[in-house]
């Protein structure tokens, strides 16, 4: 059997024991009824600290306050963020009738997360019973903010499943947008059917407003620039559990080259290192297994069946492209993502991600919109 063929029948079989794995959750989670009562849009407290710099800023603020128009919103913006404040501005008028809290807040000092920050100054004035922490590139529909409310009967702090809106403007933002869809599910779901979850995702989480105060609020997070991770560890350490579920998430970031995607990248890869190293081995080598060997078996399939071509090979890599196009495509139909199918970018998203793995590892500093931070192995950060 040749090299090709042993490569691509690995990498198969772990992508059909991901997807098998990831449908099972979500036929489980699909087969529990919603209670009306987690419909309450008055019971929960929208916080989303905004940063400006985003020029769909403002019509993603929109989009939020149309799908949950009976919560109550905290907006939460930097005193010198020129740009936020002309946004919600506009927002504001075209909603008055919305109920929304602004906060305007200094700058946060350096080595202090300026997300959490936020959170942490406004939390002592939220009277809403749950606590829905919300990124200004994110949108929620009524349905899913219900389910995460409901996810809360069983567990601590419920989470949604990012999905990111392919506008197909410009192939960076494409490709950034397969990245996402594509492992959304294998990444979030699939492990579920061995292990509790390691991390949150945290563009949007939930948490009841009296056990989220009970167990310090945000303040333990203000020095860890993976704020999800660290609300995920922090959880944990007081005995709570977290609950993945399959509310869907919409993200929409607009980026404006190639240069832009590689900063995404490069952040989201520099956080999963540090999620990597709090693990304990077995976790870890779990991690490896599922989600860094697949990219690496893509590359030793086809490097293989370029130095030696022969018709079996080739007929293994087809049937790996073939199930590899078809696997995440059922799943986001599964889920309700409507996202355009684009095999070639998806192939390519897979195959960048060791490199973008490497350049984490080797550069220590990322950048945010505006702003930049060394980021330290333990997960603190100063500003560069």
């Amino acid at each position: 059997m040749s090299a090709t063929v042993v490569c691509a029948c690995a990498y198969a079989l772990l992508l059909a024991l991901r997807s098998a794995s990831a449908g099972r959750e979500l036929r489980r989670q699909r087969a529990c009824p919603v209670p009306p009562s987690a419909r309450r849009m008055q019971d929960v407290a929208v916080l989303q600290p905004i940063l400006g710099g985003d020029p769909r800023l403002g019509e993603v603020l929109d989009e939020t306050l149309r799908a949950l128009p009976q919560a109550r919103f905290h907006w939460l913006l930097d005193a010198d963020d020129a740009h936020a404040h002309a946004a919600v501005a506009a927002v504001r008028a075209a909603h008055p009738g919305a109920a929304i809290d602004m906060w305007v807040l200094p700058p946060a000092p350096d080595g202090c997360n300026p997300k959490t920050f936020k959170l942490e100054a406004a939390l002592p004035q939220v009277e809403a019973p749950v606590c829905l922490v919300l990124d200004d590139d994110a949108t929620l529909s009524a349905d899913a903010l219900a389910r995460l409310v409901a996810a809360l009967d069983t567990a601590d702090l419920a989470t949604a499943l990012p999905g990111y809106r392919d506008d197909g403007e410009c192939w960076p933002g494409r490709l950034l947008a397969r990245f996402v869809n594509d492992n959304a599910a294998l990444t979030y779901l699939a492990p579920l059917a061995w292990a509790p979850p390691v991390s949150i995702n945290g563009m949007c989480y939930a948490l009841r407003t009296e056990r989220l105060r009970a167990i310090g609020g945000f303040s333990p997070l203000r020095h860890a620039l993976a704020d999800d991770l660290a609300m995920a560890d922090h959880v944990r350490a007081h005995g709570g559990r977290i609950a993945q579920t399959i509310a869907p998430v919409s993200v929409r970031t607009s980026l404006d080259g190639a240069a832009h995607y590689v900063r995404q990248m490069h952040r989201w890869m520099l956080f999963a290192t540090l999620l990597l190293r709090r693990q304990p081995p077995r976790t870890r080598a779990a991690i490896v297994l599922l989600h860094g060997l697949p990219p690496l078996l893509l590359w030793a399939m086809l490097m293989a069946l370029a130095w030696r071509p022969d018709l079996a090979g080739a007929g293994a890599v087809a049937g790996v492209l073939a199930l590899r196009a078809w696997a995440p495509w059922a799943l986001q139909r599964a889920l309700g993502v409507a996202s355009a199918s684009r095999p070639l970018l998806s192939l390519l998203a897979e195959l960048l991600q060791p490199l973008h793995l490497l350049h984490a590892a080797c550069v220590r500093t990322v950048r945010w919109r505006s702003r930049r931070y060394r980021v330290q192995a333990d997960g603190r950060f100063h500003a560069a």
